[in-house]
């Protein structure tokens, strides 16, 4: 029935899955707290854990300047008020699964070191790649409807006459007046690694746009992260090769709704599923949705250009 005269439970489809004796008490929370590593995006989102597969939320996209929702009117003395109705709609999220399958040998089980060093590690990197690239650019296919995927997207484009493989101040002055105002302090910038070195180059007047963390005086910081125009730089391979649209992204995610199963990561094993191969399977799973708030860019109350937590810069 198993390893030596060991007996294992059994799942209804027959496949035995369990948290392995040989698996140590502290993986499973470790693997979770490397996925939101540093370049984590999910714990920017306005994220909600669940207990069960799905959570409804009602919208409201109105503004204090629109013609509709909620709105409130000086009153004038006996004269009767003026009603207004809530405007509002409903977005359900349903968890979707994000799962590492990984069969591992006997050899490396019995490897401590490897087992909580290298193996979790791997798994995190792919959890927290996959997660991070659904929030921005998912599908909605099986997986959350990506941030910059969605309505809400704003594309700004290049300066007339700007050369190609350029970067301007004023892109980036743009990109940053698109924001709603409540965005300024919760904002980040997400940028190729290529886009790094015309970074270091903008200045405005004598002063730099561009502030790498740490920077010395008189001294080039070899940090790639940072702030630039007061927000902080993400350098990402999620952001496209630079000149290209989407090398340079300018997001709010708390305009982005996430929800997470309660718990985290679950982990299983099984030595049935590769038992002719001598390895066990070892199972990871991860379970979220993700959607924008906002199912379009924001008109301004005065003027045209509208505005957006969710901007990226155009070709050039």
């Amino acid at each position: 029935m198993g390893r030596g005269k060991r007996a294992w439970p059994v799942s209804l489809s027959g496949v035995a899955y369990l948290p392995c004796p040989l698996v140590p008490p502290q993986f499973s929370q470790q693997i979770f707290k490397l996925s939101l590593g540093e370049d984590s995006l999910l714990p920017m989102t306005d994220n909600v854990e669940i207990s069960g597969n799905s959570m409804a939320f009602p919208k409201d996209e109105t503004t204090p300047w629109g013609t509709n929702g909620i709105r409130a009117y000086w009153q004038g003395e006996a004269a009767s008020a003026i009603a207004t109705k809530p405007v509002l709609g409903l977005a359900t999220l349903r968890l979707k699964k994000l799962m590492a399958l990984v069969p591992t040998t006997d050899e490396l089980l019995d490897d401590a070191n490897a087992l909580t060093s290298y193996l979790p590690q791997k798994i995190a990197l792919s959890i927290r790649w996959k997660t991070n690239e659904s929030i921005l650019f998912g599908a909605g296919n099986g997986v959350p409807v990506g941030c910059l995927n969605a309505g809400a997207t704003v594309t700004v484009a290049k300066e007339s006459g700007q050369a190609t493989q350029t970067l301007l101040p004023q892109n980036l002055a743009k990109m940053i007046a698109r924001l709603p105002s409540g965005s300024f302090a919760s904002s980040v910038w997400i940028v190729n690694n290529d886009v790094l070195p015309a970074l270091f180059t903008l200045t405005l007047g004598n002063y730099p746009i561009y502030i790498p963390s740490g920077l010395p005086v008189g001294g080039i910081q070899v940090s790639p992260y940072g702030t630039l125009l007061g927000c902080p730089v993400f350098v990402s391979q999620h952001a496209n090769t630079f000149s290209s649209q989407g090398d340079i992204l300018l997001v709010d995610l708390s305009y982005y709704q996430t929800i997470t199963k309660s718990g985290g990561l679950q982990t299983a094993t099984s030595m049935h599923l590769y038992f002719d191969a001598d390895l066990t399977a070892f199972r990871t799973t991860f379970r979220l949705d993700g959607q924008s708030k906002i199912s379009a860019p924001i008109a301004p109350a005065k003027g045209a250009t509208t505005m957006s937590p969710f901007i990226q810069l155009g070709a050039r």
